[in-house]
Parts: structure tokens; C-alpha cells; sequence
């Protein structure tokens, strides 16, 4: 399929071993990035602490792969956050919020069974050029 590229950069995690998706995709003037985990890209792991450290990472990673595509956490549109536990709201709501400006994007939040590698947070999200 012509129009579309894949973004990829070693500062945010790969995806995991024979995943087929990418870090994000550029599709005209839309960037969409993948759910990112609180894993740090070089550690490999989820990062310590709660969900404000995890919350914390998955911003850095997107910030990351957004940076890649040439554009920042401003040009987010949407986000779509995976919560394991509804009670993280607030502490993940106040991270959130120290990380993006007015007028913030449209936003999807739910609780989820689980994520992979124990993350408690996957924030997957579409900026525009």
C-alpha cells in the first residue's frame, strides 16, 4: 500500500520479537503510534515504581517516536489509554497532563484485564502534521 511509511527509532522499545506492527506510521498528515508500555528502550524492561513512573516512560517513548516523525506531543489528536486498574486514573491523569497543552486531544480511557510484561499503562495515540 502506497502513502504510508513506518517511523522507527531506538529510543523508544522495538516491538516485541516477530510482532508485526510498527513504532508508528505515517499516513499523509497523520502519524500513528503504536500502544506504547512503560518499558525502557534500553533497559528492556518495565521501569520500577507505580504507575507514575510507568506513566511517566510510555510519555518519553511516544515522545520519541513521535520526534522521529518530526512532530511532538503537541500534535497529539487522540489518545486511547489501557489502564489494569481504574483506581491509576488520577495519579496517570496528573503525568498526562504535566505532558500535553491546550487544547489537549480527544481521549478514550478504559480498564483492561492485563498487559504484557506487567505494565499497568499502554497509550497509543494520533498526531497531525
Amino acid at each position: 500500500m502506497s502513502g504510508k511509511r513506518a517511523v522507527r527509532t531506538e529510543n523508544a522499545p522495538a516491538p516485541f520479537e516477530g510482532a508485526p506492527y510498527s513504532q508508528g506510521i505515517v499516513a499523509g498528515d497523520l502519524v500513528f503510534v503504536s500502544g506504547q508500555l512503560g518499558i525502557d528502550p534500553e533497559q528492556g524492561h518495565v521501569v520500577e515504581g507505580g504507575i507514575v513512573e510507568q506513566t511517566q516512560q510510555v510519555m518519553k517513548n511516544l515522545s520519541a517516536i513521535l520526534g522521529e516523525a518530526g512532530l511532538s506531543l503537541d500534535d497529539v489528536v487522540m489518545t486511547s489509554i489501557f489502564l489494569v486498574d481504574l483506581q491509576d486514573f488520577q495519579a496517570m491523569n496528573e503525568v498526562y497532563a504535566r505532558h500535553l497543552s491546550e487544547p489537549y486531544p480527544a481521549r478514550a480511557t478504559v480498564q483492561i484485564a492485563a498487559l504484557p510484561s506487567g505494565a499497568r499503562i499502554e497509550v497509543a495515540v494520533v498526531a497531525r502534521r
